[in-house]
């Protein structure tokens, strides 16, 4: 039986886990799992609400770490003594399903926006484990950053 619960007559072998690359400017580029990401890090809670353009109001309840832990242990090339240095760094996420969002680093940092940005590993109480992380910005009020099966987190600084 599959995992959709629709007998398949085979027995076919497990799928392997989704995962998403954290690449960049990263001294440790990494590819993580679900499960490496519930594991590794400190879970943090966020309930939230968001207009979907084609379904209206959307409430969820979120677990998962946060993302700025998650590169930060990427050891990302800034120098994180230095507030504009850390400035300048940009994060691009890319979905499953093709969908991108930047996030700026000062949006997640502690001396600036102190967002807590999420990579979901579950949502209303379930695993993501077989759906991959979803990004989570609960300071939005619409849900257009809230990218689902994320592939890649890309993380770079704006040179001159």
């Amino acid at each position: 039986m599959s995992r959709s619960g629709i007998s398949t007559g085979t027995s076919a072998p497990p799928s392997r886990a989704l995962s998403l690359l954290l690449q960049g400017e990263v001294e440790r580029p990494v590819s993580l799992t679900v499960a490496d990401l519930r594991e590794r890090w400190q879970q943090h809670h966020a309930d939230v609400v968001f207009h979907c353009a084609t379904d209206g109001p959307r409430h969820h309840t979120f677990e998962g770490p946060l993302l700025r832990e998650v590169v930060d242990s990427a050891k990302p090339a800034f120098d994180a003594r230095r507030r504009k240095d850390r400035s300048r760094f940009l994060l691009a996420v890319t979905g499953g399903d093709g969908h991108h969002t930047v996030l700026s680093w000062a949006e997640l940092d502690a001396d600036f926006g102190n967002v807590p940005v999420l990579l979901a590993t579950a949502m209303d109480g379930r695993s993501l484990e077989s759906a991959g992380s979803q990004l989570v910005v609960p300071s939005d009020h619409c849900g257009a950053r809230y990218i689902s099966a994320i592939t890649s987190v890309w993380v770079g600084g704006i040179t001159t």
